[in-house]
């Protein structure tokens, strides 16, 4: 499953997560540095987060297997380079690893981003776009 809501493709993100406690803590920092709010928890133990309706969630599996994420990444939106920084350095200092500093990324044109791994192992990132990098 992936993000956006409203007229994007996608209506919501699902990622798995085996200790709820380390990833609440970790993405109540991160997605707080971009303006998106836990929206609470939800049903069987779910964590909501978005800006004004639910667009991302975190759960331990249904199924009772181990989360993975292998190959995937998930991309939140950040409305400017300070934004993408203070998601990588909270993202740190909440039980996340660094998976790429926050920098330009020659890919894009303008491109401004930074990656991690949340407590789960799941890879997310955020991104802005610039006038010229």
């Amino acid at each position: 499953m992936a993000v956006i809501s409203g007229d994007g493709v996608f209506s919501h993100v699902f990622l798995g997560a085996a200790d709820m406690d380390a990833s609440v803590k970790f993405y109540d920092a991160t997605l707080g540095a971009l303006g998106v709010k836990n929206l609470g928890p939800f049903g069987n133990g779910w964590m909501l987060y978005g800006r004004d309706k639910p667009a991302f969630i975190i759960a331990r599996p249904g199924s009772g297997d181990a989360p993975s994420s292998n190959g995937v990444t998930v991309g939140f939106a950040a409305a400017s380079t300070d934004e993408v920084d203070a998601f990588h350095a909270s993202g740190l200092a909440n039980g996340g690893t660094d998976e790429g500093a926050p920098g330009a990324r020659s890919h894009l044109p303008g491109a401004y981003a930074a990656y991690l791994r949340d407590p789960a192992g799941n890879k997310v990132c955020s991104y802005t776009f610039t006038d010229g990098n």
